[in-house]
């Protein structure tokens, strides 16, 4: 997989261990971006030491609602590559990071910084995924996404929708839905990319039984 300036194609590409930046409600999965306002002293200091070094960063979900020192962590989480990043001269960053493949916690790294660092084991799968992308029932997908967009009298640049591989569809599509936290890790937590994209269909059933006829709706 190609991230920016970096090819990541095998475990040895991938950190045995990630700051990682507790992000309730944020999905990014692999290939997807990320934009982030950076203003908090502590995370502008991990985004200073990730430049500095690999450029990689995790975003994770805490799982209960806590502060970010105590917070009890989702298990699983995705690794970023910082792509982009500008100063807003306010004391701001503002970076993008594009996702490159998922991980599952290992145990903290006890350091005297103001972020925190785990151990992680990456989901090599994900680096390959692209092997997955005749396993999407696509018109079924489009078909869910358009209902939703009808019944929230919503638009989108269908031209572009069309021209996006599966995978690049699932993903993008998974990442900005306006999910709630939970919704959000079953979409991360997906096995595999028919397994998203149905995970994806079936929330936006739940969602649209709010509007009437989900049945009526998904034709």
């Amino acid at each position: 997989m190609q991230v920016g300036n970096a090819r990541y194609l095998k475990p040895s590409d991938l950190p045995e261990s990630v700051v990682v930046f507790p992000l309730s409600g944020a999905l990014l999965l692999p290939t997807g971006q990320l934009p982030l306002n950076i203003f908090e002293p502590r995370y502008l200091s991990m985004f200073d030491a990730a430049i500095a070094g690999n450029r990689l960063v995790g975003i994770v979900q805490p799982a209960l609602s806590e502060t970010p020192e105590t917070a009890h962590l989702s298990h699983v989480g995705c690794l970023g590559r910082i792509t982009s990043f500008a100063e807003t001269g306010d004391g701001r960053y503002i970076t993008s990071l594009t996702g490159i493949c998922r991980f599952r916690l290992m145990d903290e790294i006890i350091t005297h910084q103001p972020y925190r660092t785990f151990r992680i084991t990456p989901f090599i799968s994900d680096l390959k995924s692209r092997d997955e992308e005749d396993s999407v029932d696509r018109s079924a997908l489009l078909s869910a996404f358009r209902a939703y967009l009808d019944a929230n009298k919503l638009e989108a640049d269908w031209e572009s929708v069309e021209r996006a591989s599966n995978m690049t569809l699932v993903n993008s599509l998974a990442m900005m839905a306006p999910f709630d936290p939970a919704e959000k890790q079953a979409l991360l937590e997906a096995p595999d990319l028919k397994t998203r994209a149905e995970t994806f269909i079936a929330i936006i059933e739940i969602v649209l039984a709010r509007f009437g006829d989900t049945d009526s709706v998904l034709q």
